[in-house]
């Protein structure tokens, strides 16, 4: 590939990249993590934390 298309290839991707980058975080500034959903993922990671303690320990 032509060097100067490719610069123009990651360009555009680069601006499709930041597009998105920016709708997610619209999307995140409208729906705001609850709570119970921060406690949810908490319990969840010290449960799988726990798991694999218990698994390295019995293995």
């Amino acid at each position: 590939m032509h060097p100067d298309l490719h610069l123009f290839v990651d360009r555009v991707r680069a601006r499709e990249l930041r597009e998105e980058a920016a709708r997610w975080r619209r999307a995140r500034a409208v729906v705001r993590p609850s709570l119970t959903g921060e406690l949810e993922k908490r319990l969840g990671w010290a449960l799988v934390r726990t798991g694999l303690r218990l698994v390295d320990r019995h293995a």
